[in-house]
C-alpha cells in the first residue's frame, strides 16, 4: 500500500459519540477531532467499535454466546488489526490478565505514534504497539519472530478486527494478513485463534466480495447477546431471548467470531490479489468461487425487518 489510505479523497468526517458509552478523554470528541486532523480516518472511533467494546466490557446483566475470553485460558496473546486511535486495544488491556496476557495493537507505521500516545494515556501497560500494514508479509514475519518464535514463543489466541471492511482495494491485503496470522508462524497448537470481527454495512455491492472469499478460508457466525432482566420485570409467559449482537443498531451491524478452516491450512495462497479475492486457491484449486454465509445472514436480517 504505497499511498496513505487514512486520507481518502474528499475526506469529511467528524468525531463519533455513543449514547451508552462515556469515553475517556483520550478517546472523546476533542481528542478524536485532533486525531482526525493528524491521522485521517484512523483518528475516529468508528461505529462498529462500540459493539466490540460492549462485547469486551460486558455489563453485569449481559450474557454473550460465545463470551469474549472464557473460551481460552491464560496466557492469551491478542493481536488487533487496524487499531487506529486505540480504543478497542485499551479496552482489551483492561480486562485481560495483566501478568500473563498480552495485546498487540497494530496499524500502519505512520499511525503507530497515535496508538502509542493513546495507550500510554489510558495506562494500558499490557499493550504493545507494532507496525503492520495489511498484506505486508515481511512485517508479519518480523512480528512473528519477536513474539511467537523460539522455545519460549507465544501462540496467538485472538485476532480483533473492528470496522475494517470498507475499501475494496484493501480486501485482499486484509485477507492475506488474516491468513498469515492463522498460519504456523503464529499458532503453535490447536485450536485456531478466535477472530472477533465487527462490521457496519455501508455498501453491500462493494463489501460482499470480501465476505464471499472470507467464508472460503474461515468459518464465521454472529455473536449472540441476551440481556438478563430481573425476573420480576418479566410479564407472565415472557422469556429472555438470545439476539444477534448489533441487531438493535439503526444500521446493519454484525459482530462475528471466526476460525480458520482446518482444511485451508494446506491450500496455496495466490500471490495475485485479484486471484485471491475471487476465490482462487481456496479448496486447493484455481476456480473462481465464493461462500454464501454472509448473504444468508443478510437475508435473515431483511426477512426479520419485514
Amino acid at each position: 500500500m504505497s499511498r496513505n489510505t487514512n486520507f481518502p479523497h474528499n475526506l469529511d468526517i467528524v468525531p463519533s459519540t455513543h449514547p451508552f458509552f462515556k469515553l475517556a478523554d483520550v478517546f472523546a470528541e476533542n481528542s478524536q477531532r485532533e486525531a482526525i486532523q493528524a491521522y485521517g480516518i484512523a483518528g475516529r472511533v468508528w461505529e462498529a467499535a462500540y459493539a466490540t467494546l460492549l462485547y469486551i466490557q460486558s455489563p453485569p446483566n449481559f450474557s454473550f454466546n460465545p463470551p469474549f475470553l472464557d473460551t481460552t485460558k491464560s496466557p492469551r496473546t491478542i493481536i488487533e488489526l487496524g487499531s487506529g486511535i486505540g480504543i478497542v486495544a485499551a479496552a482489551i488491556a483492561g480486562v485481560i490478565n495483566q501478568r500473563e496476557d498480552l495485546v498487540i495493537a497494530t496499524d500502519l507505521p505512520e499511525v503507530c505514534p497515535l496508538l502509542e500516545r493513546s495507550l500510554n494515556m489510558s495506562m494500558s501497560r499490557s499493550a504493545h504497539v507494532r507496525p503492520l500494514a495489511w498484506g505486508d508479509g515481511k512485517a508479519g514475519r518480523e512480528l512473528a519472530s519477536e513474539f511467537f518464535s523460539g522455545s519460549h514463543g507465544r501462540t496467538l489466541t485472538h485476532i480483533i478486527c473492528s470496522d475494517l471492511v470498507y475499501f475494496p482495494e484493501l480486501f485482499a491485503p486484509l485477507l492475506r494478513s488474516l491468513i498469515q496470522l492463522t498460519s504456523s508462524l503464529f499458532v503453535r497448537d490447536s485450536p485456531q485463534p478466535v477472530i472477533v470481527i465487527s462490521h457496519k454495512v455501508r455498501s453491500l455491492v462493494k463489501e460482499t466480495p470480501f465476505w464471499s472469499v472470507f467464508g472460503l478460508w474461515f468459518d464465521f457466525a454472529p455473536i449472540l447477546v441476551k440481556v438478563n432482566s430481573d425476573v420480576a420485570d418479566l410479564d407472565d409467559g415472557e422469556t429472555e431471548d438470545w439476539r444477534r449482537l448489533g441487531e438493535a443498531a439503526d444500521d446493519i451491524l454484525f459482530v462475528f467470531t471466526a476460525r480458520r478452516r482446518v482444511e485451508s491450512l494446506n491450500w496455496r495462497v495466490p500471490e495475485d490479489d485479484q486471484a485471491l479475492i475471487t476465490g482462487r486457491g481456496a479448496w486447493d484449486n484455481d476456480d473462481r468461487k465464493g461462500d454464501d454465509t454472509f448473504e444468508s445472514l443478510l437475508l435473515m436480517v431483511f426477512t426479520s425487518a419485514t
